[in-house]
């Protein structure tokens, strides 16, 4: 089983991870190392899973699936994580692709379907079920480029002056991290400069209150 898929399975019915492990186990190139049942538990415990790919719920009590993808690619951008969802609406989609899920699954696919996403995210590319490409219009089937709520928050605290020792140590992560948010940020925004940044954040009326003036 060396060379086999890790599959972490992330819901809160335990009738439906179950259901899922039992189709995935039956075949030879997938090792399921585990099932948790809700957004937190995944956020603090995938590391001692080492999973290749997560497929991940997004209505879980507590930390739903959205922020959930959103911190474990903060964590461990290389994570591949899968929505596995019944929610086929576009802002649904739009926001797990854009928080970096590399695909989207309706809970009525087939058992060969979650098995080709499995494969094609591992091979590097993305993966849309045909139901989540109907219900996007044609516009939407790229991801978007804008900011996460994550960026938000870093460009706000960026905004107001502050470090990116500053930012890592308000938001409990690594100066690495930020730096990585800094420049996602300024690509998406098409932004070089700190004060370009600033700019942005008050002609969006996010330092509204804080004192910050340019």
């Amino acid at each position: 089983m060396t060379d086999a898929t890790r599959v972490l399975i992330v819901d809160d019915h335990p009738m439906v991870a179950e259901g899922i492990q039992s189709i995935l186990e039956c075949y030879d190139d997938i090792n399921v190392v585990g099932c948790l049942n809700d957004g937190k538990s995944v956020t603090e415990d995938f590391a001692s899973f080492d999973p290749d790919v997560i497929l991940m719920d997004l209505n879980m009590p507590g930390l739903n699936g959205l922020s959930a993808t959103e911190i474990i690619l903060e964590k461990a951008p290389d994570t591949r994580i899968l929505v596995l969802s019944m929610h086929d609406a576009p802002e649904y989609i739009n926001t797990a692709l854009r928080n970096g899920a590399k695909g989207y699954l309706l809970k009525d696919v087939t058992t060969d379907e979650i098995k080709t996403a499995i494969d094609q995210v591992m091979a590097g590319e993305e993966y849309l079920c045909a139901g989540v490409q109907g219900a996007l219009s044609p516009k939407h089937t790229s991801r978007p480029d804008v900011l996460t709520s994550r960026e938000q928050t870093i460009l706000l605290q960026l905004a107001q002056g502050k470090s990116n020792k500053e930012v890592a140590n308000d938001l409990e992560i690594s100066v690495r991290t930020v730096e990585t948010h800094r420049k996602n940020i300024k690509r998406k925004l098409g932004i070089s400069s700190t004060a370009g940044l600033t700019r942005y954040a008050m002609e969006h009326g996010m330092l509204q209150g804080t004192g910050v003036n340019l």
